[in-house]
């Protein structure tokens, strides 16, 4: 997610939201940026209208879902290994409804 908020960052900013950029915004952040997923935001964005696409009602910011309490004990490992699925599972769906 941390990369289309990049491209996002440089929209405001009215920059160009190249790989350079993209790349140079995550490094700033303390992210060190996987050049294969650069280029494929970048070539998705190609045809993408960003201002329309943030205007556009699938563009909500969308709260994690809640999770009901486990029933069973779980080990702390695989607690972190289920927020972490989730947060990508959040992450691209926020990332669907941006390209919509």
């Amino acid at each position: 997610m941390e990369y289309v908020y990049a491209a996002m960052l440089l929209h405001k900013a009215e920059k160009s939201v190249n790989e350079e950029n993209i790349t140079q915004v995550l490094t700033a952040a303390g992210i060190n940026a996987d050049p294969i997923r650069v280029k494929a935001l970048v070539a998705s964005l190609t045809e993408v209208d960003i201002d329309e696409a943030i205007k556009s009602p699938e563009f909500m910011p969308m709260a994690p879902p809640s999770t009901p309490a486990a029933t069973t004990e779980e080990k702390p490992s695989e607690k972190k290994e289920k927020k972490e699925e989730e947060k990508e599972e959040v992450a691209l769906e926020g990332l669907g409804a941006l390209f919509g």
